[in-house]
């Protein structure tokens, strides 16, 4: 997929957005992405401060830092994208949607290692996400806002959380399929709050340990009657 088609799914995505020229005029996610298939093509041919160079051109400019070792899909979509860091070894699947302040970070310091995430298709990542290490996202997951991701997630899960965890597994809870992909829904305010659902098993909990006093109390009571 060409730059015009990104911008054009761009376009299609994002309802701010007017036409496809606006998209690739005015939005700095499209721009991040045209320097990186720039500094990409640097970094394949062993031109590594070329490819650091446009790197950190593109950072300045549009508040969006990818390495060029970073490999990226069809149809990637940074809606706003200040402050998206995008390390070495990410590997971005087709038609992603990503929120600023998303951070595709690594852990460890061995050289010529994995040590980014894996982000299948057809994935949203809400503002502020942190994924951490290789782990593995699959397809279709969606990434709660503020979730510090650091284990793989399945497809069509929905985690968040600090640490994340999944809450729903193919639309169940862990309630249907999703019948549009999140990346392209775009409704990462929709994820479920895990705290409140921690609370409300709670007190599920509290209210049956009250039935069984409530009903051990009249078994004593009908005891003593007798």
């Amino acid at each position: 997929m060409g730059i015009i088609k990104d911008a054009k799914s761009i376009a299609k995505r994002d309802p701010a957005a007017r036409n496809a020229a606006e998209v690739f005029l005015l939005y700095p996610g499209l721009h991040a992405l045209i320097y990186h298939k720039i500094s990409s093509f640097f970094y394949r041919h062993k031109l590594f401060f070329l490819a650091r160079w446009v790197s950190q051109i593109a950072n300045r400019r549009t508040g969006i830092e990818i390495h060029p070792g970073a490999k990226i899909g069809e149809g990637l979509f940074i809606d706003h994208g200040h402050g998206v860091v995008i390390g070495e070894t990410a590997v971005i699947g087709d038609n992603c949607t990503i929120y600023h302040q998303v951070t595709l970070g690594g852990t460890g310091r061995q050289k010529h290692s994995k040590r980014h995430p894996t982000v299948g298709n057809n994935v949203l990542i809400g503002a502020g996400a942190k994924i951490l290490g290789p782990v593995t996202i699959g397809d279709n997951a969606m990434i709660g806002a503020g979730s510090v991701v650091l284990d793989d997630v399945p497809e069509n899960s929905t985690v968040t959380g600090m640490k994340a965890r999944v809450i729903k597994m193919d639309g169940e809870r862990v309630d249907r399929k999703p019948t549009v992909a999140p990346s392209i829904a775009l409704e990462h305010n929709k994820v479920p709050d895990p705290v409140a659902q921690e609370l409300e098993m709670i007190e599920k909990e509290l209210e049956k340990l009250r039935e069984n006093n409530d009903a051990g109390n009249n078994d004593t009571i009908q005891e003593e009657d007798s």
